[in-house]
């Protein structure tokens, strides 16, 4: 793999900072956004993207057109998603990227937020011992650590050929000149209007001089995240880490009740996780370890599945295949209530993948009803043999022919995180603390329950379901990478994309248009999108589920690798965006 020595890269950082300018200029100033006309599937030989926005889309495809891998469109889409995704993703939060690297070697970088060193359980009850979960989803307290400005300078200087100064002032540009919002992003901004206008900065960008939500088509402009980006760019993640933003974000999170300090984030570091590899129908599928569950779950899922003829269940009737994989949902999803956590600190069990375990749970699975799931299974050598030991949500992909492969998916958590924009910087703050357990029977945002595994405690990760996920053929080269947005859905998600691609033999664009079920063990009910047709969600219920119809689960983005060509697609239920070449 070509790369830009070091040296040169510092001759080239001030001709970049110069042209960048110019060169964006041509592609994003005072470009309306055509969402309509964007496409969601493309083909080609030599890269392909798939991103959550078509201005993402565009950044990346910039890189690859410049001479970058892989790794340098996924840095130059997610600071791009910084802008124009900002309910999603943000440099104010965290990530995770999996990748598999042009000389074969499989990474999985944690960028996860931490919480603060001063963080106690105490903060989340009230003066009775009672939690008070808006502390962990609004405000101050809901802060954590941000990591992804972290992980996207190290896959930058580590892992690409180009410097992140030319991605940094793309961004800016656009935060700068604005862009306008879609439908969707306007139906998004009427959700959480009530919660921003509590905080100044926020309503400054979101709402208008009124302090009505924005409409679809407004032009949205980010002077203070603009010149934020430009100092990153200038200063490197200094300025963030241990400078000017560590300083103002300090002194905010006093002002407003916070525990974050400048200490907090000059500690921060990413950490090299071992990826979770295992197989289904002859091919390795890697995930993404603890403090992600992802990685367990699908893999737990698709062992689980192993066994059965999913392509002819599916062939003999849709509502059995869905059946089954509600069923191996249940059983993957009550495992995860009790057993995840960030393996630093919790003892999670790497027999949660053992296939001897997995035919024990999934036994009493029954193809012509539903099968009642009491609670977690006991993997074995639980207390001995554990991960760890010894050694909203966005997401985006892309791949080159060099064989570089990056899944990365950098979560705001719910829409606009915490709600909190940083005065200054103008940074959206990401809502980490909700993805903790607060006590026993206390559900979090997305309605999942947890174990002491997954308890606050200082310095710790909050477990996530972020799932970026690598599908590789025998050889090692490959076959599909996919990867979701949306809470605990984003698992059974990727769970029925690969199973679309892999059994069901669907093109990338089909497979993630496809309607979804969901099921999360607790509450005891199937989540069925509203366009399945009516006479398979009546089959469902035969078979004894409690079906809720819901309009969208989650949103994907995958790229599939066949016969030398690259087919990229993103999620059709919003305006995303992919392209190849």
């Amino acid at each position: 793999m070509f790369r830009v020595p070091i040296s040169r890269r510092s001759l080239l950082q001030s001709a970049a900072m110069g042209a960048a300018g110019l060169l964006s200029s041509r592609l994003f100033a005072q470009v309306p956004v055509d969402y309509a006309a964007a496409s969601q599937a493309a083909q080609g030989s030599k890269w392909a993207v798939a991103t959550a926005h078509p201005l993402a889309t565009q950044a990346a495809a910039r890189q690859f057109r410049n001479g970058g891998n892989a790794i340098d469109a996924a840095v130059a889409a997610s600071l791009m998603l910084s802008v124009v995704d900002a309910h999603n993703s943000g440099i104010g939060g965290g990530g995770l990227a999996l990748m598999r690297l042009a000389d074969g070697r499989l990474l999985a970088i944690d960028g996860r937020e931490t919480a603060p060193m001063r963080s106690l359980a105490e903060h989340y009850l009230d003066e009775n011992g009672k939690p008070v979960v808006s502390r962990s989803q609004i405000g101050a307290l809901a802060v954590g650590v941000p990591g992804l400005l972290s992980l996207l300078q190290e896959l930058s200087q580590e892992f690409g050929r180009l410097s992140w100064q030319d991605a940094l002032l793309q961004a800016a540009l656009v935060a700068e000149q604005g862009y306008a919002i879609s439908d969707y992003f306007a139906k998004v901004l009427q959700r959480t209007a009530f919660e921003m206008s509590r905080f100044p900065a926020s309503a400054a960008i979101w709402l208008d001089p009124s302090g009505k939500p924005r409409q679809a088509g407004d032009m949205v402009r980010q002077t203070d995240m603009a010149q934020s980006l430009r100092n990153i760019a200038q200063e490197g993640t200094h300025w963030f880490y241990q400078g000017e933003f560590a300083e103002k974000m300090e002194r905010y999170m006093i002002e407003q009740g916070g525990w974050l300090r400048a200490d907090d984030l000059a500690n921060y570091k990413t950490i090299r996780r071992e990826p979770i590899v295992g197989t289904y129908r002859g091919h390795q599928i890697c995930g993404f370890p603890p403090p992600s569950s992802g990685g367990i779950h699908i893999g737990q899922m698709l062992g689980m599945l192993e066994p059965f003829d999913v392509a002819e269940l599916f062939q003999q009737s849709t509502a059995t295949g869905l059946h089954l994989l509600v069923e191996v949902m249940k059983r993957a999803m009550a495992d995860r209530v009790h057993w995840l956590g960030d393996d630093d600190f919790a003892k999670v069990p790497r027999g949660l993948v053992d296939l001897g375990y997995l035919s024990q749970r999934s036994a009493d699975i029954d193809l012509t009803r539903s099968v009642r799931v009491t609670g977690h299974g006991i993997p074995p050598r639980a207390d001995i043999d554990l991960f760890g030991r010894g050694g909203h949500t966005t997401h985006l992909t892309t791949a080159d022919a060099d064989g570089n492969v990056v899944a990365l998916t950098p979560p705001v958590n719910t829409s606009f995180g915490s709600k909190m924009v940083l005065p200054g910087p103008g940074i959206t703050l990401k809502k980490q603390k909700g993805d903790f357990r607060l006590a026993p029977g206390v559900r979090n945002a997305f309605g999942l329950l947890g174990s002491q595994a997954n308890q606050i405690l200082a310095g710790k990760r909050p477990l996530s379901s972020m799932s970026p996920t690598l599908v590789l053929n025998s050889d090692g080269t490959l076959r599909l990478t996919v990867g979701a947005a949306g809470g605990p859905r984003i698992i059974t998600t990727v769970l029925q994309a690969i199973v679309r691609m892999l059994d069901l033999g669907m093109a990338p664009v089909d497979a993630l248009g496809a309607p979804r079920v969901h099921h999360q063990w607790s509450p005891d009910l199937v989540m069925v999108e509203d366009r399945m047709p009516g006479s398979i969600v009546e089959q469902l219920q035969q078979f004894g589920h409690t079906v809720n119809i819901t309009d969208t689960l989650a949103v994907a983005q995958a790229i599939e690798f066949k016969n030398g060509q690259f087919s990229s697609a993103s999620d059709p239920r919003v305006p995303s965006s992919a392209a190849a070449l």
